[in-house]
């Protein structure tokens, strides 16, 4: 009988999520599928997903098993290429490469192909990540336009704050700024700025988190930005079983460095998930989760692989007992907040002894 952690994918609410996107915009939807699809699998996230206009990933091998599995939307690879013995592979495949740096542009020039190669010519708007600098806008666009292995080119940027009170008005007048000279396609958008803020859409958004059910927002930014008031569907559930349980008198201690000590007498569960399965080792106690329905909390600290929870409040719940990690009707937001992280981490984090069910 195999240990039972396992995380059940829905991958009909990938689907779901995808339509709230395009019920929000009616700019073309470019989902991204990095990360193993956010720890989902990038087959069958582009599977569920195969309603977009386009996906964007960052390496060059996913991007060539999408379009040999017959995807022929469009594919954008995020950081651009790394060698110049990848564009080649960039233009049979018909693949669409970001540009953010002078090094790139200069693989460019000793790439023969001529018109071959669709780009997008990233901005840095205040991110300060990746990005040409606004002053260097106006000659990075001319060497592209005039380059001769260019066919297209569309303009981007990426919001370091919309995700949260601060918001984009600074970055988005910026960008738009240095646009307005230009007839070429936008992309700015990613989750929160797809929900929240219209004026910046473009012509291409590019949904993240969202797609993969949760809410791309911070805490502070209130009950109404939650993936449930923004009919969200969690995609993935990663559950458990209880595997013992221990009673503890007054005193009695719980896990490596004792860190939770009972006041009164209780009992424990113990969870079959830890660390080595991607629950994060940093989650403190409390942290909530769910035991045969019902909500409860972590106690002491997580360990490779497993963890305690707190069963005075539940008489019924023993050996066997269900648990929910996160996921349905435990949503990953309020535990990635519990244990100081965000729920992009937990997703991606999932290791490879945790069995996918779909």
């Amino acid at each position: 009988m195999p240990r039972p952690i396992q995380a059940n994918l829905d991958l009909s609410a990938l689907e779901s999520n995808l339509r709230v996107a395009r019920r929000t915009t009616s700019a073309r939807i470019m989902s991204v599928v990095k990360a193993d699809g956010y720890g989902h699998g990038l087959m069958r996230a582009a599977e569920a997903l195969a309603a977009t206009d386009g996906y964007a990933l960052l390496d060059i091998q996913d991007a060539v098993r999408l379009r040999e599995a017959g995807y022929r939307q469009t594919i954008l690879l995020l950081e651009g290429c790394f060698s110049a013995e990848q564009l080649p592979i960039i233009a049979e495949y018909r693949l669409t490469c970001v540009i953010h740096s002078p090094w790139q542009i200069a693989m460019l020039d000793g790439y023969p192909g001529n018109g071959s190669l669709e780009v997008w010519l990233k901005v840095n708007s205040g991110m300060n990540r990746l990005g040409f600098a606004p002053q260097q806008v106006a000659q990075t666009m001319d060497q592209l336009r005039r380059h001769r292995a260019v066919r297209d080119i569309t303009l981007m940027t990426h919001f370091a704050n919309a995700d949260e009170p601060r918001g984009i008005a600074e970055p988005l007048a910026l960008f738009n700024d240095l646009a307005a000279s230009y007839r070429v396609a936008r992309s700015l958008a990613n989750s929160a700025t797809l929900l929240r803020y219209p004026e910046a859409h473009g012509d291409w958004v590019r949904p993240g988190i969202m797609l993969y059910g949760a809410s791309p927002f911070a805490p502070d930014m209130g009950e109404q930005f939650s993936a449930q008031q923004l009919g969200l569907k969690p995609v993935m559930t990663l559950g458990s079983r209880i595997i013992a349980t221990q009673e503890l008198r007054a005193g009695g201690e719980v896990g490596y460095g004792a860190l939770f000590r009972a006041e009164h007498n209780m009992r424990i569960g113990i969870v079959a998930c830890g660390y080595a399965d991607g629950y994060p080792r940093h989650a403190l106690s409390g942290t909530p989760i769910l035991v045969d329905g019902q909500r409860t909390r972590t106690l002491g600290r997580v360990s490779m692989d497993m963890l305690c929870v707190d069963l005075g409040a539940l008489p019924q719940a023993g050996v066997g007992s269900r648990v929910v990690l996160w996921g349905d009707g435990m949503p990953i937001e309020e535990v990635a907040r519990a244990a100081g992280t965000v729920s992009y981490e937990l997703m991606c984090a999932r290791t490879e002894r945790v069995r996918i069910v779909t």
